[in-house]
């Protein structure tokens, strides 16, 4: 894939939003070591992006997914 002006952590970012997790807190502890970022920082860098063009563009599929997701959540919470 084209980087369209996307920063390496922000494309790490969503390279590991595309990977499937196995057990319960893997994702968590990958975010840790791979990232080095907390995971309250690392999804709030997630939320930003996908309201961002630019990773739309890089990777449509998974933001895509991960904007269908959240409004499903937002949706829920205001019932």
């Amino acid at each position: 894939m084209e980087d369209e002006g996307l920063s390496p952590q922000e494309c790490a970012v969503l390279a590991l939003e595309r990977r499937g997790w196995s057990t319960p807190g893997a994702k968590e502890r990958a975010i840790r070591e791979e990232l080095g970022l907390a995971p309250v920082r690392y999804y709030q860098l997630l939320n930003a992006l996908l309201d961002a063009p630019r990773a739309l563009a890089h990777d449509p599929v998974t933001v895509n997914r991960l904007r269908r997701v959240r409004e499903v959540r937002r949706t829920g919470r205001e019932v």
